[in-house]
């Protein structure tokens, strides 16, 4: 048997309650591999489940992607074998750890040139960013589209992304202070959504023109004037709820607002199926290769010290992505 070094969560609560414990593990089942990771990702949502904000059954692991080595095969298993990288995004819950039992249709080959930490640090946001731009609305040259939250983590990518496929790009930030990163992420025009006239300062720099597609991540403080900003017969896209729920509205007014249309996508649906998630991700490790999507890493923290990642992460101490490094 294997031994791993296994992040645990017992009791829901602040850094402290995440715990290092040396767990075995069985050889790979049929269908299975042995996956030494080298490189963990991270993201906000890890420290809502650990606060159990989102619940999840206890004791729980935490973390939902990462990158490593093939050490051992199960039976059965052929497209994959000792030596091989690989990444995943939708194995369970548990990647914070230095080894895993994954199942191999949850696999991705990982592409020569591009490194463990640069995979770990894209490969669940901009996952995020290829359905949003490729699936849910596939961004054309002369789309206008209005980016939420664009210098986040997957709206920094959304926004090179949607920029190189010929988009004009609108990035709304929280912040005058974040409005240099989506600039630089390739968004012609900013606003501040902090301004409770952010979308009049959209039309004023668009020249009146309203966008085909709003990809509004944000939730409750901008769902509202992300419907005013719509083209009509235009899309809003509700992908995320960081400042809380978007609020319920009755159907009658996406008719007054332009016949638009509405709808809540999420990334693990688009990457249920084996074929479509390895398609997914090489048009992702394509998108990198092309240089449109640019992993940025702005901290690195060993597994002994996530707890450490997670204070930097909610105290906003660090810019671009988090990796953890077994």
């Amino acid at each position: 048997m294997t031994e791993a070094r296994v992040v645990r969560v017992t009791a829901f609560g602040g850094p402290e309650a995440m715990e290092l414990v040396t767990e075995r593990l069985a050889s790979p089942g049929t269908g299975q591999v042995l996956l030494r990771q080298t490189a963990v990702g991270f993201n906000f949502i890890d420290i809502y489940q650990r606060r159990g904000v989102y619940p999840l059954p206890s004791p729980t692991g935490l973390g939902h992607e990462a990158v490593g080595v093939v050490e051992a095969v199960g039976p059965d298993v052929t497209e994959f074998r000792p030596g091989d990288r690989a990444a995943y995004i939708n194995a369970g819950i548990g990647a914070y750890a230095d080894r895993r039992i994954v199942a191999a249709d949850r696999l991705v080959r990982v592409p020569d040139g591009l490194s463990d930490e640069a995979v770990a640090a894209v490969i669940f946001k901009g996952m995020t960013a290829q359905y949003l731009v490729r699936k849910t609305h596939r961004v054309a040259p002369g789309d206008l589209v209005l980016v939420h939250a664009a210098a986040g983590g997957v709206g920094l990518i959304l926004s090179s992304w949607a920029k190189a496929l010929g988009a004009t790009v609108v990035g709304a930030v929280g912040s005058e202070g974040k409005r240099v990163a989506a600039l630089a992420a390739g968004c012609d025009h900013v606003v501040v959504t902090a301004d409770p006239e952010w979308p009049a300062a959209m039309l004023a720099a668009t020249g009146r023109r309203k966008a085909r597609v709003v990809y509004d991540s944000v939730g409750r403080d901008t769902f509202l004037k992300s419907l005013d900003c719509a083209a009509p017969f235009g899309l809003v896209v509700v992908y995320g709820a960081a400042s809380g729920p978007a609020p319920a509205i009755d159907p009658e007014l996406l008719n007054k607002k332009g016949c638009l249309f509405l709808t809540r996508p999420s990334v693990f649906p688009h990457n249920a199926e084996t074929g479509i998630l390895r398609e997914n991700a090489a048009e992702l490790f394509d998108a990198v290769a092309r240089g449109w999507v640019k992993p940025t890493i702005g901290a690195r923290f060993p597994l002994t010290a996530v707890a450490d990642a997670h204070r930097a992460a909610e105290a906003r101490a660090t810019t671009g992505a988090i990796v953890l490094v077994p």
